[in-house]
């Protein structure tokens, strides 16, 4: 029986009307609005509360829908632990630290599930230096809910990682886990494939490895029916086979010269072995497909596709022999769902709280109890229980912990033309302290990536977006060409010579001439900001185009492309190190190779332990800024984080560079200039959020 869920009855009404809505504007020049005065919050909040740490995230329900393992944050540290459903109110179950091992370096707890009801697997991440190189290294612990107590999963002879799950027998509590392991005496690591009883921790070999395989995919009964292999000349090899009894044949061996992922790997098995379900952008857009195995070729036309968008991914059911459902983003994530029942509970959702605001993270086996993320893209948003056969909606965790469900800056996604005349989607955040909309401040936030990311609407895990508007200033994240979710050619118009440094550039200067013209910012009174290849380009554009930009805030950037390339050849091969470095002069796009002649002030922030761009391309700008005469404190300032990594998992380091961002933001493009309609108006931090602020402080 399905029971439309009771959404605003009593208790639960009072808590969702924390959120009050803000009418967005429509496509085209952003229209004046009335201040967005949000419940509970008399002023303006500040920055150090938009860098902690997530309260809950990322919940998984067990099988029998009793349990929820979680991870939570507490003081700022991220916490592992259990929620007991049949026990309300009762406190969580910590029993995994995620900064246990932060004083040996980039250490942390990946992704957790479920392999029955009493037995949680996670995965434990590090940055090791393996043969001379920087490697990620994962492996998988397993959690005991009965005795507490903690066991690693075949780590014995596992080389870099042991964490990959293929397939899951909750009756029997075993997996099959995909590991590295050596090869030969040359240090080659390929993988093998193993049974894992997670109770007692014994393994036997399922699948040995083979020397032309990386990873193995498995069908919904747990044989291995495919392995996949990449050569260092970009080749991917597809291996399969149609049942147990079989021997591997090669399917498909080809080259994807365009890096944009056109080889067609199968995501679902089905009922009939040379069948499957899979994903290709052969027609420009992603699109999903039945596939024939023995040509891999689609059967008949699409079997779902997004106008002007990629689809992102399938969704399989329990089994893993179903599809489910299919998701994809266009302004912001949705799901296609093919799954009648679930398709009528998505039904009851979008109409209470909007389409695509309430969204399915995890089910018990037989789907009775969902848990469910319900927000607006302003919003940081709140998990739910909600028990079909009942219609009982239950608050589990609010995902921000001092936001909790409040309305913030609103976000809509606005297409602006390039100089060129190709339209460009975006990202734009308003300052709810500035209803007139006109002539405001912005920041420019160019995504990391940078092919195949993109921006699109949400609080999200760092809403660096929401931050600078709560300061005034209108934020711009543009889906500049190179960008994923639009299709394979968007992609590589990024890839072209002219595109990385140069074109992608001129995507983000464009943005403010086109959002000028409709009078919501003033052009002169812009800055940029971003983080890894967002960093990337904010130094070229102080760099490159001086004049444009009052000031540069880079995070973890590239910005010496000869020297990148060399530590990416070691890294990922000579094709893995082109991926990046697109331009035909390395040295004209390198911001470091070219620090003579003016520059916009740039605040340059680099973690320590930064694996994936090593500490020396900061470093190394730093330098060559000083070289060229430029004044450390006036032209630049450089902030070296000691724990800081790519990914900045720390509370305390992450809101230093929020911090860090908003001061050099107010010094050289200040949110409120004597001259601006509202200069008098300008909000003062909610005396609420002062101690939050001041703790913060403190602890960095």
């Amino acid at each position: 029986m399905l029971a439309k869920p009771t959404l605003l009855g009593g208790a639960l009404a009072a808590v969702l009307s924390l959120s009050l809505s803000s009418p967005l504007a429509a496509q085209g020049a952003p229209q004046a609005k009335s201040e967005i005065v949000v419940k509970g919050i008399k002023g303006r909040v500040p920055t150090e509360v938009f860098g902690k740490r997530p309260f809950m995230r990322n919940p998984a329900i067990s099988p029998d829908g009793t349990k929820i393992a979680v991870m939570m944050s507490r003081n700022g540290i991220d916490n592992l632990g259990i929620i007991d459903l049949t026990k309300p109110g009762s406190p969580p179950k910590f029993f995994a630290r995620a900064e246990e091992f932060r004083e040996a370096g980039d250490r942390t707890i990946g992704t957790w599930s479920w392999v029955g009801n009493r037995t949680v697997l996670f995965t434990v991440l590090s940055r090791e230096i393996i043969f001379g190189q920087r490697s990620d290294l994962r492996r998988l612990v397993a959690y005991d809910l009965e005795s507490g107590s903690i066991t690693p999963l075949a780590w014995e002879g596992t080389t870099g990682d042991g964490g990959v799950i293929l397939h899951r027998d909750h009756a029997k509590e075993t997996i099959l886990l995909q590991r590295s392991s050596f090869r030969n005496e040359q240090n080659e690591f390929r993988p093998e494939v193993i049974s894992v009883d997670v109770r007692t921790g014994k393994f036997s070999t399922v699948q040995r490895p083979n020397v032309f395989v990386r990873s193995w995919v498995a069908d919904g009964t747990g044989v291995i029916r495919a392995g996949v292999g990449n050569s260092d000349d970009g080749k991917v090899r597809l291996m399969y086979r149609a049942n147990a009894s079989e021997q591997f044949r090669t399917i498909s061996n080809e080259k994807d010269a365009t890096f944009t992922g056109t080889q067609v790997v199968p995501d679902i098995f089905t009922s009939d072995p040379n069948v499957a379900y899979a994903t290709s952008n052969r027609d420009n857009f992603r699109r999903v497909y039945r596939i024939d195995l023995n040509t891999l070729q689609p059967i008949g036309k699409p079997i779902y596709e997004v106008p002007g968008h990629d689809v992102d991914d399938l969704i399989r059911d329990k089994s893993g022999s179903r599809l489910l459902g299919v998701r994809y983003t266009t302004n912001k994530p949705y799901v296609r769902w093919y799954d009648e029942r679930l398709r009528a509970i998505q039904g009851f959702f979008d109409e209470d709280f909007g389409k695509g605001n309430a969204q399915l993270i995890s089910a018990n086996d037989d789907y009775t109890k969902l848990v469910m993320f319900i927000a607006k893209p302003s919003e940081p948003g709140t998990y739910y229980v909600y028990d079909t056969e009942s219609g009982n909606l239950a608050v589990l965790g609010h995902f921000h912990p001092e936001l909790k469900d409040a309305d913030m800056n609103p976000t809509e996604t606005i297409r602006y033309k390039a100089s060129d005349g190709m339209e460009i989607p975006a990202v734009v955040t308003y300052p709810r302290h500035r209803p007139h909309r006109k002539n405001l401040p912005v920041i420019v936030m160019p995504h990391g990536g940078p092919f195949g990311v993109r921006d699109e609407e949400g609080f999200g895990f760092f809403p660096w977006h929401q931050a600078m508007a709560e300061l005034g200033y209108v934020v711009i994240q543009p889906n500049y060409r190179g960008s994923g979710g639009y299709g394979r050619e968007f992609v590589m118009e990024g890839r072209k010579p002219n595109g990385y440094g140069q074109r992608m550039q001129d995507d983000l200067n464009d943005a403010l001439t086109w959002f000028g013209q409709t009078g919501l910012i003033d052009p002169k009174r812009a800055c940029l900001m971003g983080w890894s290849y967002g960093g990337y380009a904010t130094a070229r554009g102080a760099q490159r185009d001086p004049s444009l930009w009052k000031c540069a805030i880079a995070g973890a950037g590239v910005y010496d492309f000869p020297m990148m390339k060399a530590f990416d050849q070691g890294t990922f091969g000579s094709f893995g190190a082109s991926f990046q470095a697109t331009a035909d002069n390395l040295v004209a796009i390198s911001s470091a190779r070219n620090t003579n002649g003016p520059w916009s002030p740039i605040l340059i922030v680099a973690g320590l332990r930064d694996a994936r761009i090593p500490i020396e391309q900061s470093r190394t700008l730093v330098s060559r800024l000083k070289g060229s005469g430029k004044t450390e404190g006036v032209d630049f300032r450089y902030v070296e984080q000691p724990k800081g990594t790519h990914n900045l998992p720390y509370e305390d380091v992450h809101i230093e560079w929020l911090v860090e961002a908003e001061r050099w933001a107010e010094r050289f493009n200040p949110a409120y200039v004597p001259s601006d309609v509202d200069y008098a108006r300008k909000p003062t931090v909610d005396p609420r959020f002062q101690p939050v602020a001041a703790a913060a402080t403190a602890a960095r």
